[in-house]
């Protein structure tokens, strides 16, 4: 059961919506449920009694305050049912409405003084209350935070009537788009409302943004009306925002703050993220494959390949974070790079996988706020990751480019589904639910994008000769002895990286050891395949099946002293290079630096 709340100032004019054919879905049988009183003039069911009079009884108080009334005097709150819940009788829709004006403080049980009212129902799933909030003694009601407790209300409604239980929330959610807004988008042919694209925009411009300055220019950049109110000083004191060509019914552009979009969207809130970093690391050629070219590694600007596996690292370090108990503000803090992650993804990644992607950010965005701050947390890690992604540019859907997409995002379903169950634990319903959500489509993006990839390394497997690939698969089953993979058809695919882990220098049983260990595996859809990408990203291998070169020779010297680590590299049979290492080894326990 879904209240949704608004005021307006033309009590006809709502009252003539209610009681009339409809503009969305068609109103059938308009009459009333309920009233203030139970005697008020219902022109739906009395061929008698008019609009007008309605709206004289209504509005009897407001009149008698004459130019001392609120300008807003009318209160509007829809209450619907889910479409799977049963049919609710006049009564019963009655019934809601009085627990609803009582509840938000509109005309409390018992109270003679209470806000005139009427409930009007016009189809078979909802109602409509319209009141007009000057109380009897010609006050207005105490009815702070009604949406609250109108949800509250309702939440009660669905335990004790056997309804469907919604997730209660908790004030942090972004407000949703008025019925007004999402008619309008209809009628103009758009599939989202202003405020949702704006809101959407507002955090890509913030993911990674280094400063105030270059937030700003990305929003201008990407096309919105930008008004900043400035102080006599010159500093910007706030800021709103609109879309080209949204305009209300006198021509004038509609702007919106960006605290109305999102709590986390004031300019006092966006500096705090802002002055946490990123820190200056949006390269890092020691991250790039070994296999790439020089050229790539020593170029100032990030390959989007590169960037997407500088995230997949952090993104893991993140998952572990929120794992673990005893920091509730650094779990917090590395949600909200999280969702600044998976917003530069939105805007970067191939075709294939954008569609999904922006659907998981969307849906995460509401996991990133909740009552635990991360006032004092550091995220500048995940921030910087976002800001080289973005800088980097579009990906390309195949090659490198393709294979880091597939890697990163294995990540972050495993991070998603960690965000769902340290929400869960906390009581955070609707957080966890939107970690679940974004969970799916992340799944769904990553199955996009590891297709290519993964068909290839598994086809280089099948080719292996058979005695390398047997040892292989008993490498496999001594490293996972409680999983089966017999059947498994990503087996060959962590054959053919244990193979590449060979060649490229690496002890494959110790960087499959190293793999296993890095954190849990039960929530993996494929063990297999994130045990691929984990494995190619600590051993630096490209995120493509490479050619296979001609596998050096074994002797028996070989096999006495042993081969080579995963550090070293044969330089004649027996002998292993003792140059320094080309992997740092990451501790899976290390935790994020404080400030």
């Amino acid at each position: 059961m879904v209240p949704d709340i608004s005021r307006g100032s033309r009590t006809y004019g709502l009252l003539a919506y209610l009681y009339g054919p409809g503009k969305r879905d068609e109103h059938i049988d308009p009459h009333q449920v309920a009233s203030f009183d139970g005697f008020a003039p219902d022109p739906g069911r009395d061929p008698d009694a008019t609009l007008t009079d309605l709206t004289r009884v209504l509005d009897l108080r407001v009149n008698q305050l004459g130019d001392r009334a609120p300008k807003n005097h009318v209160w509007h709150c829809s209450v619907r049912t889910d479409p799977g819940d049963r049919y609710l009788t006049d009564a019963e829709w009655g019934e809601v409405a009085r627990r609803i004006v009582h509840a938000t403080g509109i005309a409390e049980e018992g109270d003679p003084d209470g806000c005139r009212w009427v409930a009007v129902r016009h189809a078979d799933d909802h109602i409509h209350i319209l009141a007009t909030i000057v109380r009897g003694d010609l006050r207005q009601p105490r009815n702070a935070y009604d949406y609250k407790r109108s949800q509250a209300e309702c939440r009660r409604i669905e335990k004790e009537w056997g309804l469907r239980e919604l997730n209660a929330g908790d004030g942090t959610a972004a407000q949703n788009p008025t019925s007004a807004e999402r008619f309008k988008a209809e009628r103009t042919g758009h599939d989202r409302t202003p405020r949702e694209i704006l809101r959407e925009t507002l955090r890509q411009a913030v993911a990674g943004a280094a400063d105030e300055t270059e937030f700003f220019t990305r929003l201008t950049e990407a096309g919105l009306r930008v008004n900043k109110r400035l102080a006599p000083s010159g500093d910007t004191l706030g800021y709103t925002v609109a879309l080209p060509g949204d305009r209300n019914r006198d021509g004038q552009p509609i702007w919106f703050p960006g605290s109305k979009l999102a709590p986390d969207l004031s300019l006092p809130k966006i500096r705090k993220r802002l002055a946490a970093g990123p820190d200056d690391q949006d390269h890092d050629p020691d991250d790039a494959p070994r296999s790439a070219h020089p050229d790539t590694q020593s170029s100032s600007r990030p390959q989007p390949s590169q960037a997407r596996r500088r995230a997949a690292l952090v993104a893991e370090r993140a998952t572990i974070a929120l794992g673990q108990d005893d920091d509730e503000e650094d779990a917090a803090a590395q949600l909200v790079g999280a969702g600044e992650l998976l917003d530069a993804l939105a805007q970067t990644s191939p075709a294939a996988t954008r569609g999904e992607l922006r659907e998981a950010a969307r849906a995460f965005e509401r996991a990133t706020r909740s009552h635990i701050r991360a006032e004092r947390a550091d995220n500048r890690a995940l921030r910087a990751a976002a800001r080289g992604i973005v800088r980097a540019g579009d990906a390309l859907g195949r090659g490198e480019d393709g294979g880091a997409t597939a890697m990163v995002l294995s990540t972050l379903v495993l991070l998603a589904i960690a965000a769902a169950r340290w929400h869960s634990a906390r009581g955070h319903a609707q957080q966890a639910a939107a970690s679940a959500q974004a969970a799916r489509h992340l799944r769904a993006a990553y199955r996009a994008a590891a297709r290519t990839p993964i068909r290839a390394m598994r086809e280089q497997g099948r080719r292996l000769p058979q005695p390398v690939r047997q040892r292989y698969t008993d490498t496999i089953n001594a490293a996972l002895p409680n999983h089966q993979l017999a059947d498994d058809p990503g087996l060959d695919a962590l054959a053919a990286t244990l193979d590449q882990a060979e060649r490229a220098g690496h002890d494959p049983a110790a960087l499959l050891k190293e793999a296993v260990e890095w954190r849990e595996l039960g929530t993996a859809d494929s063990v297999t395949d994130v045990l691929v990408w984990r494995m190619r990203r600590l051993g630096k291998l490209s995120a493509t099946a490479d050619a296979p070169h001609r596998r050096p020779t074994s002797t028996a010297k070989d096999i006495r002293t042993g081969t080579a680590s995963r550090t070293g590299v044969r330089t004649a049979p027996g002998q292993v290079d003792t140059s320094p290492a080309r992997v740092d080894s990451v501790d899976p326990r290390s935790r994020w630096p404080r400030r």
